[in-house]
C-alpha cells in the first residue's frame, strides 16, 4: 500500500507545485477523511473512495483553468529556459513540471505520452493560446494521477536484506512530507539528483537542515497537537458560579499556551521529551494568569513566565489538559487517567464494560473518594493499578486546572503509587508523577513509538520494536525531539521498503 496525500498534504503540495501564494482551499469541500489513529496521516484510513475520486477530478480541471487564465500565474510555472519550438517546448514543460509533479523524473514513455496529450489542448480548448491550451489538459492529467496523489515507493534495484532500498527522490518525497508537510522543493530534488541523500550520512546532513526551516515548528506542532489532543481544549462548558475565571475565548489561549511551550522547548531550547513533563516555563495572557495565580501586568499577548515549581510541572500540569479533562463543575479523574495511560505510557487498557455508568454525584466528601466508591468493583486490568492510580495525582487540580488545597473542605490527598520499570513508584502529587514518568523507560518508549508512526504514517508494528527501544533510551537518555527526528530518517526502516508480495 502507497500512502495518499492528507488533505492538508494536497493542499500543500498544490500551493507549492503551481507556486501559488496560498493553500487553494479546495478540500473544504472533499470527502472528509476518516480519523485511523492519533495521527491524520495514517495510510491505512487514507483511502480513495469514488466520491473523493470525483472531488480530485473537479478540482484538477479548476486548478488547470484558474492557472492558465492568467498569464502571470501560468509563467510561474515555466522555466525561464523554454526553447522556442513549439513540440520542443511543449516536451520541455512535461519534464520539468512533470518533475515535480510525480516528485521523480518521469520516465521517456511517460514524457512521450504527456506530450501527445499536450498537443490535444488546442482542440480542447480552442478559445485559448495553443501553449496554455496544452498546459491545461496536462496539469488537469497530472493532478489526477496516481503519481500525485500517492506517495509511490517502487525502490531502486534488488531487495537488500530483505528490504528494498528507496531512490533520492523517493527518500526526498519521505523527508518533505515529515518536515514540511508538502513536497520536495526544488532543491531538494536537485539534492536527490546529485545523490546527496544516497547514504544515512547524506540524509541526516540534509534532514538536519530541514528542521531548520519554520515549516518544521508548524509539522511538530501538528504532532503535539494531535498526540495531546489539543481539539479537546475548545467547547468546554464551566460552571461561571464555581469558575467565574472561565472566560470566552479560553479554549483558543490554552491551545496557544500548550503551542508555544511546545515549540519553546524542541526549538528554543533543543529539549525533548523529559522538558515537556517537567519544565516550569510558561506562555500566559491576561485570560491564563489569573488562573495560574501569576502575578503582574498582562495583555492578550502571551508573555513568558515561569510557574511555581510547588504546583506545577510540564504539559500535564497545564490548564489545557486538566480543563478538557474535567466536567462542568468537578475534576474528572478516570479520564486524566486514561489519557496519560494510553497517550504517554502507550499502556493497554480494556475497553470498559457494556454497564459502566458515569460518575454519579454520591454522598462523599471529595471527588477521590466518590470516584473510589464509583470504580472499588474494578480490578487490576483497570481501575485498580492503572487509570485511578493515575488519575489521583491530578487531585491538587480542579475543573478549569487552578491548583487547589482542599477538596469540598477536607485536605487534598494526591498521593499513589503506579507500576514504572517493573517496581512500584510512590508519589505525593503531579509533580512527583510528572518526574517519574520523565525518568520512566516506558514514557519514552511511548514518545518514540508515536514519532514513528507518525514518520512512517502508519501503526507501529512488531518490526518496529527494537527501534522504539533504541530511541526511547536515546530520549530517556536525553537525547532532544530534534535528535529523534534525525535518528529515525536516517535508519533502515526510513530508507527502504518491504519488498510487495508476489501474486
Amino acid at each position: 500500500m502507497f500512502p495518499r496525500l492528507s488533505h492538508a498534504q494536497w493542499e500543500n503540495t498544490v500551493r507549492d507545485l503551481l507556486r501559488l501564494d496560498d493553500r487553494p482551499g479546495l478540500t473544504a469541500s472533499f470527502t472528509t477523511d476518516p480519523l485511523g489513529g492519533v495521527f491524520d496521516n495514517n495510510e491505512a484510513a487514507l483511502l480513495v473512495a469514488p466520491l473523493l475520486w470525483a472531488d480530485y477530478q473537479e478540482a484538477a480541471e479548476e486548478l488547470a483553468a484558474m492557472v492558465t487564465a492568467d498569464e502571470a500565474r501560468l509563467s510561474r510555472l515555466l522555466p525561464a529556459d523554454l526553447p522556442g519550438e513549439p513540440e520542443a517546448r511543449a516536451r520541455a514543460f512535461v519534464e520539468r513540471f512533470g518533475e515535480r509533479a510525480y516528485r521523480r523524473p518521469l520516465e521517456a514513455g511517460e514524457v512521450d505520452t504527456y506530450v501527445a496529450l499536450f498537443g490535444r489542448g488546442k482542440d480542447l480548448f480552442a478559445d485559448q493560446d495553443p501553449f496554455a491550451a496544452g498546459v491545461r489538459v496536462t496539469l488537469e492529467a497530472l493532478l489526477q494521477s496516481p503519481h500525485f496523489v500517492y506517495r509511490v515507493e517502487v525502490g531502486a534495484g534488488p531487495a537488500k536484506g530483505g528490504l528494498v532500498p528507496l531512490s533520492g527522490h523517493e527518500i526526498a518525497t519521505k523527508l518533505a512530507y515529515l518536515f514540511w508537510n508538502t513536497m520536495p522543493s526544488d532543491e531538494l530534488l536537485q539534492a536527490a539528483k546529485a545523490g546527496e541523500l544516497s547514504s544515512r550520512e547524506g540524509v541526516r546532513a540534509y534532514a538536519a537542515r530541514m528542521l531548520e526551516d519554520p515549516r518544521a515548528r508548524e509539522v511538530v506542532g501538528a504532532f503535539h497537537r494531535q498526540l495531546y489532543d489539543y481539539k479537546l481544549y475548545h467547547d468546554l462548558n464551566k460552571d461561571p458560579d464555581l469558575y467565574p475565571e472561565f472566560v470566552p475565548g479560553m479554549g483558543d489561549a490554552m491551545q496557544r499556551e500548550a503551542e508555544l511551550f511546545v515549540d519553546h522547548v524542541v526549538f528554543e531550547e533543543g529539549g525533548g521529551l523529559t522538558d515537556l513533563l517537567t519544565a516550569r516555563t510558561a506562555f500566559v495572557n491576561d485570560k491564563l494568569a489569573p488562573v495560574y495565580g501569576v502575578q503582574g501586568k498582562f495583555t492578550s499577548e502571551f508573555q513568558e513566565v515561569e510557574l511555581d515549581p510547588a504546583q506545577r510541572s510540564g504539559l500535564l500540569t497545564r490548564l489545557g489538559f486538566l480543563a478538557a479533562k474535567a466536567t462542568a463543575r468537578q475534576p474528572d479523574s478516570i479520564h486524566r487517567g486514561v489519557f496519560v495511560n494510553l497517550r504517554i505510557l502507550c499502556a493497554f487498557l480494556a475497553p470498559p464494560p457494556n454497564n459502566a455508568t458515569s460518575l454519579p454525584p454520591g454522598e462523599h466528601a471529595t471527588n477521590r473518594e466518590r470516584v473510589a466508591a464509583h470504580t472499588g468493583t474494578c480490578g487490576a486490568s483497570c481501575h485498580g493499578t492503572l487509570i485511578n492510580p493515575v488519575g489521583f495525582a491530578f487531585e491538587h487540580y480542579d475543573a478549569i486546572g487552578k491548583y487547589r488545597t482542599t477538596d469540598n473542605g477536607a485536605p487534598v490527598n494526591a498521593a499513589d503509587v503506579y507500576v514504572l520499570g517493573g517496581q512500584q513508584r510512590a508519589y505525593a502529587d503531579a509533580i512527583e508523577f510528572s518526574q517519574l514518568l520523565a525518568e520512566s523507560s516506558e514514557a519514552h518508549a511511548c514518545y518514540a513509538k508515536h514519532w514513528i508512526e507518525f514518520a512512517h504514517g502508519r501503526a507501529a508494528g512488531d518490526e518496529d520494536r527494537a527501534l522504539i527501544d533504541e530511541l526511547g533510551e536515546a530520549s530517556r537518555g536525553g537525547a532532544s525531539t530534534k535528535e529523534l527526528l534525525l535518528q529515525i530518517v536516517s535508519s533502515t526502516p526510513f530508507l527502504a521498503r518491504v519488498p510487495a508480495e508476489a501474486p
